[in-house]
């Protein structure tokens, strides 16, 4: 049940990236709830993730936008592409990202895709590796794309310049 839905609203666009069905059994018979993976991105190096549980899709999906943009992260884009190599870990998943040559797009799977598209990057490499569970690889390339650095934050924090 996964869709590759966007939105827009304001200047965020959201990328629902996964909906999963839930059903508890009653007296009655089922009773089924739903729970809303989504990205939020500006396309501009701002990037978040949200997570929201409800009895029908639509509540679900907004509370996760709800949820994405309080947990927005800065994402330094270099020329369309990342700085440098980096990996990412949630749980027993990992991403490796690669920056790319300009023209290469976006090579990644569904999950990592949305992440990167929605941080506004243009040209990357990635693999997933471990586990393909959708809300941990988009917690794993969230956790990737926070420890990048640009070449002027590392001159900063080591205190010299590379020029």
């Amino acid at each position: 049940m996964s869709s590759g839905r966007e939105q827009r609203s304001g200047e965020f666009s959201e990328r629902v990236v996964k909906v999963r069905r839930c059903a508890a059994v009653v007296k009655g018979g089922r009773r089924f709830s739903f729970a809303g993976l989504v990205v939020v991105g500006n396309g501009q190096g701002k990037v978040g993730w949200g997570y929201g549980k409800a009895n029908e899709v639509p509540p679900a999906v907004e509370k996760a936008i709800k949820d994405g943009m309080k947990n927005l992260v800065e994402v330094p884009v270099a020329s369309g592409t990342i700085p440098h190599r980096v990996v990412g870990v949630s749980g027993t998943s990992r991403v490796i990202m690669l920056p790319a040559n300009p023209g290469t797009g976006v090579i990644a799977g569904a999950s990592v895709r949305a992440v990167c598209e929605s941080a506004g990057i243009q040209d990357v490499l990635t693999k997933a590796q471990g586990s393909t569970n959708p809300l941990n690889l988009v917690k794993a390339a969230i956790n990737a794309l926070q420890q990048l650095r640009t070449r002027e934050d590392v001159e900063r924090l080591r205190g010299v310049s590379l020029s």
